[in-house]
C-alpha cells in the first residue's frame, strides 16, 4: 500500500477528558455538537496533491519522531486509525468501508492559539507515526474484532519505562462503529471553514478525490506522568494496539519495559525521537 496516495484525516475530542489534560478544550468552546460526547471536529493532517500547503508533505513513519526545533512540548497521542475505502457520488462521500485498523501516534505540538488544528499535527516529514502490523477488519460494528483490542502507549527514558497514555479499550471511544462512520461522513461532506475546523470537501477536491483515507479516531486519556511530561531527543515512543484475549495490560506493560514484544495479536508502533 502506497501511503502517499492516501487522505489523512484525525478526530479530535472523542475520548472523554483527553482535550482537557491537552489543554486544547478552550480551542473548541465555540464548536457546536449535539451532545456532550459527541466529537468536536475533523482534521487533515495530510492532503495528497495539495498545491502551496504544509499539509502536502506526507508526515508518517514507523520507526521515528522528527523532532522540531525550538520545539519544547511534544506529546504522544496513541490511537487507533483506521484504513479506509472511500465511495463518492456526486463529489461527496457517500460511504467509507474500513478494511484495516493499526496503532498510531498523532502526536501533537501544544501551540495555545493555534488558528486551526492541523497547525499542530503536521510540521514535516516524520511528524505522525503508524505501525506497519495492519490487522484486517471483518467489520466495523458491534462484535467485530477491533472491539477485542486495548490502546496503550509507554515512553522509554534513560532506560526507564512509563505508562504515557491510560490502557483503554477501543470500545471506550465516544463515537464508534456505525455512529462514528456516519458522523465522519458527514463532516467530510459539511463541515465548514470555521475557528479550528477547515472546510474538508474542499480538501478531498483539492486531492482529487482519493479512493482511501487513514482516519486517526482519538487520542486516550493520559497518565499523570503523560500529562505533563512531553518528548524529548532520545527517547523512545510506544503505542500498542493489542488484543485483550491474548495479552493481559501488565503483560504489555513488562513487555514496554523489557523492550522486547512477543506474541500474536498486537499492532505495535515503535518510534525514536530524533533530533538534526
Amino acid at each position: 500500500m502506497d501511503l502517499t496516495r492516501l487522505i489523512g484525516f484525525g478526530v479530535a475530542g472523542n475520548f472523554a477528558g483527553h482535550l482537557e489534560q491537552a489543554g486544547e478544550a478552550s480551542d473548541f468552546v465555540n464548536v457546536k455538537v449535539k451532545d456532550a460526547i459527541q466529537p468536536k471536529a475533523i482534521f487533515p493532517f495530510y492532503v495528497p496533491h495539495i498545491e502551496n500547503s504544509f499539509l502536502n508533505v506526507f508526515p508518517v513513519s514507523h520507526d521515528h519522531i522528527q523532532f522540531p526545533e525550538g520545539a519544547d512540548n511534544l506529546q504522544i497521542e496513541p490511537e487507533v486509525c483506521l484504513i479506509c475505502d472511500i465511495e463518492y457520488e456526486n463529489n461527496q462521500v457517500k460511504a467509507l468501508m474500513p478494511r484495516a485498523f493499526a496503532a498510531f501516534n498523532d502526536c501533537s505540538i501544544r501551540r495555545p492559539g493555534a488558528r486551526k488544528i492541523s497547525e499542530k499535527k503536521n510540521w514535516g516529514s516524520a511528524s505522525k507515526g503508524m505501525s506497519l502490523q495492519r490487522i484486517a477488519l471483518d467489520k466495523f460494528s458491534s462484535g467485530g474484532e477491533l472491539d477485542r483490542y486495548h490502546i496503550a502507549s509507554f515512553l522509554r527514558r534513560n532506560g526507564e519505562c512509563h505508562a504515557y497514555g491510560l490502557d483503554s479499550p477501543a470500545t471506550e471511544y465516544s463515537y464508534f462503529h456505525e455512529t462514528l462512520l456516519n458522523w465522519v461522513i458527514d463532516k467530510m461532506n459539511h463541515q465548514q471553514d470555521e475557528g479550528p475546523a477547515e472546510d474538508i470537501a474542499a480538501l478531498l477536491k483539492a486531492a482529487h478525490y482519493p479512493q482511501q483515507a487513514v482516519i486517526s479516531i482519538g487520542a486516550t486519556r493520559y497518565t499523570p506522568f503523560g500529562e505533563q511530561n512531553f518528548l524529548q531527543p532520545g527517547d523512545e515512543s510506544i503505542v500498542v494496539v493489542y488484543d485483550a484475549r491474548c495479552h493481559t495490560p501488565e503483560q504489555i506493560r513488562n513487555m514496554a519495559v523489557t523492550g522486547e514484544f512477543t506474541g500474536e495479536g498486537m499492532s505495535l508502533l515503535r518510534q525514536q525521537v530524533v533530533a538534526d
